[in-house]
């Protein structure tokens, strides 16, 4: 400005301010005419913006915030952009043409700038952002170009020309090749002439598209030819180089600006050293690790080779660090704003963006800027920034797409968000990069900023594609991220970054599962009755005591097992055990009642009942069926039952050797089902054995006694000790089992009459002996199938019995036990008054009354009692199953006849005590028998050929056990067709189980954390278990929905609450459901805590008329399956060739990034499923091998 008279003046009265006060001063006392006065060049009105995705929207901001007009240009696939709706004007190129190829349009785009009147084009990043020759068609077009001369671009954008550059300006540079040709032997000598390990480098363009590292020559013609085509589908030009790869290196790159008027500063540098395959994942400004003498140092190299050319606008100077010895080599020069720009804005306070505009305007950096000079540029604080992008850490990054649907951001103090395509309801195409938003936190040191962005990343919440979020958090929190150590190479070397937990997205998975539902109903209430549609849901009332008083379970806790016994034996009243949450719903209901009605009423019995003596409420069919038909785990239920009654004993019951299941078990695998079983929260084990057969019981007895929990050893209660003519099962045969069970050191003896057969008269004799002869406790179990329960349990009361089984009223009598309400208002004002509130007895079974109501659709039909069962002697719950079955079968109208053969069946057997699993044996004859026109006599008959239900032969065989007295010969020799049974405990012909191997191969199959329940579960039902664990992965905790909801889904407008967590809450309402659409889903909308989400659910009761791709079968090494959805790029084998192990099979192009796929073994290729350009989505079917 000297010798400028208009200036005359202007510094004389801002002598005494700081050099920016005077800048500004001086800046804002200029006169209007004086603006760009050096160029003629006149303010933008109008920027078309030729990009996508974030950084289009980026660009928009600023350029709006200075009041100008903004043009968004769009590919047909890009069409739902965000970018498109945030610009002022949008139009649609490309027609014809690919989806990144119509972005790489060089006509399109200056069509559509001359067609809006545009008068400068901004490039972004990556796509023609790098290219001179889009530089010559904006000026021939006479549209400014925002970023550098296209002859710049030429000298620095090309990496190898940069390097030239660098060489000629004094920076040092990595020893690398020239642009590579196209003769792969020249290629190979120049690589060897460098040395390895190489790095494959694009010379157009950045971002890890076309960059290869070379281990050494045998992988050299592949990788370049994988990385020149990756770069050409990313830049339109596919050349590059080879260098030198440095092997402990830091990545630091430097900002720079420069204007038309030879001006130029820097911005300091970025660390941007944590990466994977060459793309940044964290970035940070300034380098943390960096002395100021080094800051200094590279700073003024980035400045010193931009300076050479007279750079101009925003570029960014890449080095590689050597950790080692601590120097700086020039990598390349990026001719354009970068992704990280972000946390250089944070750090200096200047909009690199609007500086860009501003410089393409003609302005001087002071007036882009706002600073007088570089020194007036400083850092302020720290700054990192991470990219959540649609990748799947824990499948190699493999880019996900679809819709996304929900989506929740962070926000607050400190934290900037730039973001694209990324709001509930945004559709994810295949064809993009995977950046969903970039995040940036700023704080005043590293660690607070690193903190900051860790709070950020867990407030996201994003559903509906994969993403990358769970895998930066673990990379925060890393020591050698902490500590400032780590490389490029971080990600790569260190394997603990991806041992993280999946998040459990349980909000979605279980809206998925309310959609299944509602489309497709329930498999288990198909075809039944269902519950009254205006029915309320259960809600237990609220406990009439405040306080929790001890009970039972303190007398365990303080004394002992023994002490319990003999408490139990000392009292004059009579104790009952609640049966409700165990074997009356398990003998009315299917077994089906969820864990969630059950829970919901736990703690009424512990505030209002803790006189009660235990509450049976585990084991039994409710194990397998848990997982089996109700998704929930039963170890779950056990864990929330014992939390909610602190003071009553939880008591479930054990089948001896075969466990929660129904065959045998390693004497190892029982004892430690067991040991689980009483860490869990079991207190009484109810043990059991089908046959009575007492050294069937002494594993699970010893186990029991081992764990410091109460054994109470059962004898299966069968015929009538009155009846002259079955003498089989008289008084002595029960005194003598129970004295074998006293010596086996039981601490409670129990009459486990499962088929409701004992009679009033019966019982008198049988408990006045018992308690005579053999001292112990009793506990007695029965059923009401006949009617007459309440008065056998009365006469076993008067013959001292000491504690009765009995279900609440509501769920009582018939298959179920006896009416508790009853009994304690028979024995009121009796020297065995039970002392319990019948009060808060009848409120709590008002409450199952309502939660029956909900499960209809299991009901048996029995509509009363029947004496029927002195005919048949079926267990009440096998009553329920058996019939269930014989309705399955289309034989429900020939019951009577099922109930007499099966009476028949077990005379044929000898007389045996009908119990699970035997009593299910001797209803599968029976049903076959009948369904076939049987008779017993044609089954033993030898010229009959019988097909016996395998749970026969194994009987037969002695798999169960042995009978008292054995089985009859006759069919013993006709099931077994002469092979002769066992005569031993089945247990001891099983060798011991590999608990921890059989550990190891389930957290190696579910990928998880497997813990010692999950194992015993597996253990019973090893098949149940894996469906399971499967169900649990696609749909969540669908234990906390509500019973009406688990089995029928939702109604149009029905709003429902869910607790998936102590104080985490789902609030669920469902919009509605569409038609079933062509692609034969159905789309199910929700409102989950007021926020809009859509579930996609396969209509499964029509045929889809769109046809798919064959998919790969999952371990059939014969198939090689698409590791992720894209497009296939090259084909490089046919059918009928021979190829090796290592030899290419295809390649597949994803959102840019290109992967190979190799043969794992020598071969013949059977077939070729795809060609290139195929679309594809993961698991498609790609090469057949033979």
């Amino acid at each position: 400005m000297p010798g400028n008279t208009q200036f005359a003046g202007l510094h004389k009265p801002f002598t005494n301010l700081t050099r920016m006060q005077r800048c500004n001063a001086a800046w804002n006392a200029a006169p209007p005419e004086l603006i760009n006065r050096g160029t003629g060049m006149a303010d933008f009105k109008k920027i078309l913006i030729a990009n996508r995705g974030e950084i289009a929207i980026r660009i928009m901001r600023a350029a709006n915030e200075m009041g100008k007009k903004t043009v968004a240009v769009f590919a047909e696939e890009d069409k739902l952009g965000l970018h498109r709706f945030k610009a002022d004007e949008a139009y649609r190129i490309g027609e014809g043409m690919g989806p990144v190829q119509a972005y790489l349009s060089i006509e399109e785009i200056i069509r559509v700038a001359k067609l809006s009147g545009a008068d400068a084009i901004h490039p972004g990043y990556g796509l023609l952002s790098e290219n001179p020759a889009f530089v010559d068609a904006c000026d021939a077009a006479g549209i400014t170009f925002i970023g550098p001369r296209a002859e710049t671009m030429r000298a620095l954008g090309d990496k190898a020309s940069a390097r030239r550059v660098a060489i000629e300006a004094g920076v040092p540079v990595i020893p690398a090749t020239e642009v590579l040709g196209d003769d792969i032997k020249d290629i190979r000598k120049q690589a060897k002439e460098i040395g390895y390990p190489l790095m494959l480098k694009a010379s157009w363009g950045g971002g890890g598209r076309g960059m290869r590292p070379i281990e050494n020559e045998s992988e050299l013609e592949d990788k370049v030819r994988e990385g020149r085509r990756e770069a050409e589908a990313a830049f339109g030009n596919g050349e590059g180089y080879l260098e030198k790869m440095i092997l402990r290196a830091r990545h630091v790159e430097v900002q720079i600006l420069g204007d038309k008027h030879g001006n130029m500063y820097h911005l300091f540098e970025r660390d941007c050293s944590v990466q994977r395959r060459n793309q940044k994942v964290v970035e940070r400004a300034p380098a943390p690790y960096l002395s100021e003498t080094q800051r200094e140092e590279i700073c003024q190299l980035g400045y010193k080779i931009c300076k050479h050319v007279n750079y101009e606008c925003a570029g960014t100077v890449e080095f590689l660090m050597d950790m080692d010895s601590g120097k700086f080599y020039f990598i390349e020069v990026n001719p354009r704003v970068q992704v990280e720009h972000t946390v250089t804005e944070e750090v200096t306070g200047i909009d690199i963006v609007q500086a860009q505009i501003k410089i393409a305007e003609g302005k001087s950096l002071m007036e882009a800027t706002g600073k007088a000079s570089q020194y007036d540029i400083t850092l302020h604080g720290h700054a990192l920034q991470t990219r959540i992008t649609t990748e799947d850490p824990l499948n190699n990054f493999i880019p996900d797409y679809g819709r996304i649907t929900a989506y929740r951001s962070a926000t607050g103090m400190g934290i900037r968000l730039d973001g694209g395509t990324a709001y509930a309801g945004g559709v994810i195409t295949r064809y993009y990069d995977s950046l969903l938003t970039k995040v940036t936190a700023w704080a005043p040191t590293p660690e607070q900023a690193i903190a900051r962005m860790d709070r950020a990343l867990r407030e996201f919440r994003i559903r509906g594609v994969s993403t990358n979020i769970a895998f930066v958090e673990n990379l925060l929190k890393h020591p050698t991220f902490l500590n400032n150590t780590y490389t490029t190479k971080f990600i790569d070397t260190t394997p603990e970054l991806f041992k993280f937990a999946k998040r459990r997205d349980r909000g979605t998975r279980v809206l998925s599962y309310i959609a299944d539902i509602t489309v497709n109903g329930h498999p288990e209430v198909e075809g039944r009755a269902r519950p009254a549609a205006d029915l309320k849901l259960p809600r237990a009332p609220r406990p009439a005591n405040p306080e929790i008083k001890d009970g039972p379970k303190q007398i365990l806790e303080r004394k002992g097992a023994q002490a319990v016994a003999d408490w139990m034996a000392a009292q004059k009243q009579l104790l009952i055990t609640d049966t409700t949450m165990r074997d009356s719903h398990q003998s009315l209901l299917a077994t089906r009642m969820r864990s969630i009605d059950m829970i919901g009423i736990a703690p009424n019995y512990a505030h209002d009942l803790p006189g009660l003596f235990s509450v049976e409420c585990w084991g039994g069919a409710t194990f397998d069926v848990a997982y089996r038909f109700l998704d929930e785990c039963p170890w779950q239920r056990l864990r929330d039952i014992r939390a909610a009654m602190p003071n009553l004993l939880t008591q479930m019951l054990l089948r001896g050797s075969n466990g929660v299941g129904y065959t045998n078990y390693p004497d190892n695998v029982v004892a430690a089902f067991v040991k689980q079983a009483a860490e869990s929260g079991v207190d009484i084990f109810r043990v059991f054995d089908p046959l009575n057969w007492a050294e069937n019981m002494r594993v699970s007895m010893d186990a029991v006694l081992e764990s410091g929990k109460v054994l109470e050893a059962a004898i299966c209660y069968t015929g009538d000790i009155l009846d002259p003519a079955r003498s089989k099962y008289d008084l002595k045969y029960y005194l003598s089992m129970a004295k074998e069970l006293k010596a086996a050191g039981t601490h409670i003896l129990c009459l486990k009459d499962m088929g409701g057969l004992m009679k009033p008269a019966t019982a008198s004799v049988l408990f006045k002996a018992l308690k005579e002869e053999v001292g112990l406790p009793l506990h007695f179990h029965t059923h009401d199938t006949a009617g007459i329960a309440g008065a056998t349990i009365l006469a076993a009361s008067e013959a001292g019995v000491d504690a009765v089984d009995c279900a609440m009223d509501s769920l009582s009598g018939n298959t179920s036990q006896a009416t508790l309400g009853t009994i304690v208002e028979a024995l009121r004002h009796t020297p065995r008054d039970t002392g319990l509130d019948i009060g808060a007895i009848r409120q709590i079974s008002n409450y199952w009354e309502s939660v029956r109501n909900h499960y209809a659709a299991f009901e048996s039909g029995m509509q009363s009692p029947t004496s029927e069962v002195y005919l048949h002697e079926m267990p009440g719950g096998q009553f329920t199953n058996l019939k269930a079955q014989a309705r399955s079968m289309g034989m429900e109208d020939r019951w009577h006849d099922i109930a007499r053969t099966y009476a028949d069946v077990n005379q044929m057997f000898g007389d045996v005590i009908k119990v699970t699993p035997i009593a299910k044996t001797v209803g599968d004859l029976a049903l076959m028998m009948v369904s076939q026109g049987l008779t017993c006599e044609d089954v033993l008959d030898p010229k009959t050929e019988v097909s016996f239900p395998d749970s026969v032969v194994t009987l037969m065989k002695g798999y169960v056990g042995q009978a008292p007295g054995g089985f009859p010969p006759a069919i013993v020799k006709k099931v077994l067709k002469g092979e002769e049974p066992i005569t031993v405990r089945p247990g001891t012909l099983l060798p011991p189980e590999d608990i921890d191997a059989r550990l190891a191969e389930l957290t190696e199959r579910f990928g998880k954390k497997i813990d010692n329940e999950d194992l015993m579960g597996s253990l019973m039902y090893p098949k149940v278990f894996a469906d399971y664990m499967e169900r649990h992965a696609q749909f969540g905790p669908v234990r906390t929905l509500p019973t009406r909801t688990f089995f029928y889904g939702m109604e149009t407008g029905e709003e429902i609450t869910a607790e998936i967590d102590p104080g985490k809450t789902l609030e669920i309402r469902l919009v509605a459901v569409s038609e079933t659409q062509e692609d034969g889903e159905a789309r199910v909308f929700f409102e989950l805590n007021g926020q809009p989400r859509t579930v996609r659910v396969p209509d499964r009761r029509i045929k889809s008329t769109v046809a798919a791709r064959p998919k790969a079968e999952l371990g059939n090494a014969n198939h090689i399956g698409a590791p992720m959805p894209g497009a296939v790029a090259t084909v490089a084998v046919k059918a009928g060739q021979k190829i090796k192990a290592g030899d290419l099979l295809l390649t597949i192009e994803a959102m840019k990034m290109e992967t190979g796929l190799h043969a794992e073994r020598d071969a013949t290729v059977k077939a070729v499923h795809v060609q290139p350009g195929s679309q594809i989505d993961a698991k498609d079917l790609l090469v057949e091998l033979e």
